[in-house]
């Protein structure tokens, strides 16, 4: 075999050896979508205060700002609309976990795990919390139940 020939097999060689670590880097620098919204996932509020006697400060900062706010029949009502996302452990599981599987099948993960944490992003609440005299909870309503409750029924008379 000449010495030009062997260069040519030789390149080749280091071609498709390169090629393929430029495959395998740009596959693993693809991935982390699925990593990143797990990490990002609502956290999980304390609604241990969602009940009577509850200053009105204190749902404020578990809950945030309310949407809306406004006084009826001299009462102080708040409308807090969040979602009930998840502990740090668990968001740091799923993170795990989703980082293991765009390892082992090289970012090919991502077509189930990017979707899946777009779909599982914590449950959406909304609550009218009405207060006392003295800005403590005295009314709470579930807003999503009731609107459940509260919808039309079909009716089956002809």
């Amino acid at each position: 075999m000449s010495i030009a020939r062997m260069r040519g097999s030789n390149v080749r060689r280091y071609t498709s050896v390169i090629a393929g670590l430029f495959a395998v880097v740009g596959s693993l620098s693809q991935t982390g979508c699925a990593v990143f919204m797990a990490a990002k996932q609502p956290r999980k509020m304390d609604l241990s205060v969602l009940k009577q006697g509850t200053p009105r400060s204190t749902l404020l900062a578990e809950l945030g700002q309310p949407v809306a706010s406004e006084t009826r029949g001299g009462k102080k009502v708040d409308v807090f609309s969040f979602r009930q996302g998840y502990s740090k452990p668990t968001k740091a599981a799923r993170a795990v976990f989703h980082g293991a599987a765009d390892v082992f099948t090289l970012g090919l993960w991502e077509i189930v795990g990017t979707p899946t944490e777009a779909v599982f992003d914590g449950t959406k609440m909304s609550l009218e919390v009405t207060y006392d005299q003295d800005d403590r909870v005295a009314n709470i309503v579930d807003l999503q139940k009731r609107q459940l409750q509260e919808a039309p029924t079909k009716s089956t008379a002809p």
